[in-house]
């Protein structure tokens, strides 16, 4: 446990950033999901739809350092391949 007045205030910032992380991490997986599961449904309209909107926020998950941009563009370059060979 934090002994001084200034750890205790780091460890509450790292704990307001970790849950924040987390909310923002569990978002973009969200978008990703909604992607897949259109694929899934064969819905190439709606999938389509859906990638449009992921990107965006793939892309700023990766501005912000939350993952890596190899990530992001990993993400954004399989998701697509997935919706051209429907």
């Amino acid at each position: 446990m934090a002994n001084s007045a200034q750890a205790r205030k780091r460890a509450r910032q790292a704990e307001k950033r970790r849950r924040h992380n987390a909310s923002m991490r569990s978002r973009m997986r969200t978008y990703i999901k909604r992607v897949v599961s259109a694929i899934e449904s064969g819905d190439r309209a709606g999938a389509e739809t859906a990638y449009r909107a992921a990107v965006p926020v793939i892309d700023k998950m990766a501005g912000k350092g939350l993952i890596h941009q190899n990530k992001a563009a990993r993400h954004k370059t399989r998701l697509n391949s997935r919706i051209r060979a429907m």
